[in-house]
């Protein structure tokens, strides 16, 4: 059963998400305040977390950027914020997803499900190395040349999905879906963003890449 911490203020969405989860084998463990959520996780690092934004004392973006810098346990925001920039803040921040409320119980358990392969990924391609860069996706570490290379949250996301089949094509939609969720499918402006940034990151020439590579109007693919 995994562990998972709901932070969440609303006393009644938090005793229904509790039931409803632990219905489909979630031992929920709930935390009303930003505090009471990061004392919970460093007592007792929860097998993932889901976050509302709208917290009584901090936040909520300050306890997802206090778990993702105490662990690597897969973070999923809960809110009624809707904006762009709140999203972009939220998964800068560390977050692995963004739910907007309200939202149905279908769909958070396909979120929830989808973070957690995320967070495991297959032994088969645990590291990749190619010329000078070396990728450990279990470590979610990034080396090039020697030189570690700091990722944001997101663009670790971009990656990972890439990493998943060296070679083959991931289409611009499967890209979307996997990093930011089902609603963006369209939004493929986020791609040309995180792409860019992850060639300038990665890529001995940003303007001519070798590893990260675009199929124009399709999706992309990373060559080792």
């Amino acid at each position: 059963m995994t562990t998972l911490l709901l932070v969440e203020d609303d006393a009644a969405l938090a005793r229904t998400l509790r039931v409803s989860l632990g219905a489909h084998g979630y031992e929920v463990h709930v935390a009303a305040t930003g505090a009471e959520a990061i004392a919970r996780a460093s007592a007792d690092p929860p097998g993932v977390a889901i976050v509302d934004l709208g917290l009584p004392d901090v936040d909520g973006v300050e306890v997802v950027r206090a778990l993702r810098d105490a662990s690597e346990v897969p973070v999923i925001v809960l809110s009624a914020r809707t904006t762009q920039d709140d999203k972009v803040l939220a998964l800068d921040a560390g977050a692995d997803d963004y739910v907007t409320k309200p939202f149905g119980i279908e769909e958070l358990l396909a979120r929830l499900r989808a973070a957690l392969r995320r967070a495991q990924p297959s032994d088969r391609l645990a590291v990749v190395s190619t010329g000078g860069l070396v990728v450990d996706r279990q470590a979610r570490r990034v080396e090039r040349h020697g030189a570690t290379v700091h990722l944001t949250p997101t663009e670790w996301n971009v990656l990972e999905v890439l990493l998943r089949s060296p070679g083959d094509l991931v289409t611009q939609r499967d890209l979307l879906r996997e990093v930011w969720g089902p609603q963006y499918a369209r939004e493929t402006n986020y791609l040309r963003v995180y792409v860019g940034q992850l060639r300038r990151k990665l890529e001995d020439d940003a303007s001519s890449p070798r590893h990260i590579l675009t199929e124009p109007g399709v999706g992309y693919r990373f060559v080792v």
